[in-house]
């Protein structure tokens, strides 16, 4: 399962609507995909399609999707959304990884 914060919650509310998404139908895919600088990096967009070996889950009222592969790099990862000094973002707080960049967009296992 991947658990949304109360702040990474209003900012996807207010990016799925700005892009023309509806929060309450609509999903969140998450993904992981090979690259960045410590191997593997996270991929989030929006999408109104499902396919039919995506894993489905909902947290915090945010409907999640994530394909079967990415699903075993993200269990138990929590979304969060930054909006400090030190940069705004969405961050992934992964307790599957063993080493993340600096910028917390990749990391490996």
């Amino acid at each position: 399962m991947i658990k949304v914060s109360e702040s990474a919650k209003k900012k996807v509310v207010e990016l799925m609507t700005d892009d023309g998404f509806n929060p309450t139908t609509d999903y969140v895919r998450v993904g992981v995909k090979s690259g960045g600088c410590s191997g593997l990096s996270y991929d989030l967009k929006f999408d109104n399609l499902q396919a039919e070996e995506d894993k489905v889950f909902e947290d915090n009222g945010v409907k999640i999707i994530v394909d079967k592969k990415s699903f075993l790099y993200l269990i138990g990862t929590t979304l969060e959304y930054s909006g400090g000094l030190n940069g705004t973002g969405f961050v992934f707080n992964n307790p599957n990884a063993n080493r993340t960049c600096g910028c917390g967009e990749s990391f490996s296992l």
